[in-house]
């Protein structure tokens, strides 16, 4: 039987703001911060708790009793009051998690709200300076160790410098206005990392990286998204900033295992795993290569790009789900291995094809199109 608390809780769960969970957006709370007075879901009542009850006392909506003091704070507060205190201050180029993000990303948005009170207390975000030095675990280009490296962030420079030897020369620069950055826990095995990707010599690189601590990967995330925004900011002055803020980095649009196969009826398949960034279909021979074997570019369908499905197979059991990806240099023929991935991946690039191109992406289109012009002058003179 329902008591009389239980019932005004559910009706308080249909007021404006209450019926989304106050810091992840999902549907239908069924958890609450009765001392915050916040409605949230199973997954971040887990990280309120992990806080302590010293900053949020959590309680099941239905399974547990409540006080009559309890629900007057929910009924005084509410998701819309306290997003208005604890989200006040929230910088423009940080990243606000949705139920879907990775876990560090939702864990430090939590922290920050509620046990640093970092968006009531501008002077506690560390991450807007434009400035970051500290050292990060990073992986090695030939093998799969992770060794220490400090990794300098200047947005005067617009670099990313990672030095192995701390007080000498640093090993790599990378230019800031071409970086993204993304969280990677499941690809690199570790809950707090991050994957870089850049250009290095008209070629796409990836640097992969690690912290211990959740906080400092993901200050590390936010500066260097910070810092993206400042650089936009002096670059493009008159343009709003809500449309800056869609430039700054996001995650890859989709990453998976496919079949590829040359254009030749007699090339054979082979499976490798596939990376679309934006406007760029990269595959690689392992999800965590430092370099690509090959980048497509996905133009505008109006300039002859095209996605075309064939339901026949095509002499590879496991790629049994086919599909074409036309350029105007060339097709390119891949398959997925079931009816559900192919259909994600269809409409990944359904997107890319229909989205208008911005000068960002015809620059990358011009350097893909000017490497692999290269490439190809150099094999024929070789006689490959």
């Amino acid at each position: 039987m329902v008591d009389h608390n239980q019932k005004l809780l559910q009706e308080l769960l249909k007021k404006p703001g209450n019926n989304v969970c106050a810091d992840c957006g999902s549907q239908g709370p069924d958890w609450a911060s009765y001392n915050l007075g916040i409605f949230i879901c199973m997954r971040c009542a887990s990280i309120h708790r992990g806080m302590g009850a010293h900053i949020s006392k959590v309680k099941h909506l239905d399974l547990d009793r409540w006080e009559d003091s309890q629900v007057q704070r929910m009924k005084e507060v509410g998701n819309v009051a306290a997003k208005n205190k604890y989200e006040e201050r929230v910088p423009p180029c940080y990243r606000r998690p949705t139920k879907n993000d990775p876990q560090v990303l939702i864990e430090q948005w939590i922290r920050a709200k509620y046990e640093r009170e970092e968006f009531c207390h501008p002077e506690r975000q560390s991450y807007l300076s434009g400035t970051m030095v500290g050292f990060l675990m990073k992986r090695g280009k030939e093998d799969s160790r992770y060794q220490l490296r400090k990794f300098v962030l200047n947005e005067n420079e617009d670099t990313l410098k990672y030095h192995v030897k701390e007080n000498k020369e640093p090993k790599g620069v990378l230019k800031l206005s071409e970086l993204n950055v993304s969280f990677a826990p499941s690809k690199i095995g570790h809950m707090n990392s991050m994957q870089l990707t850049f250009l290095k010599d008209g070629s796409t690189r990836h640097i992969y990286v690690y912290h211990e601590d959740p906080e400092v990967i993901n200050c590390w995330y936010t500066a260097i998204r910070c810092a993206k925004l400042h650089l936009l900011q002096v670059a493009f002055p008159s343009t709003p900033q809500s449309d800056l803020i869609l430039r700054l980095p996001k995650d890859f649009a989709r990453e998976g295992w496919l079949w590829k196969t040359g254009p030749r009826p007699s090339d054979v398949h082979r499976r490798r795993w596939f990376t679309l960034d934006t406007r760029k279909l990269m595959y690689h021979d392992e999800p965590l290569d430092a370099y690509p074997k090959g980048e497509i570019f996905i133009g505008h369908e109006s300039n002859g790009y095209q996605i075309k499905v064939s339901n026949t197979g095509n002499g590879c059991k496991e790629a049994r789900f086919p599909f074409h990806l036309v350029t105007p240099e060339r097709t390119f023929c891949l398959a997925a291995t079931t009816h559900e991935d192919r259909a994600g991946w269809l409409a990944v690039i359904q997107q890319a094809l229909k989205r208008p191109l911005t000068p960002q992406d015809s620059t990358i289109e011009a350097t893909l199109v000017r490497k692999r012009t290269t490439s190809n002058s150099i094999s024929i003179f070789s006689g490959r």
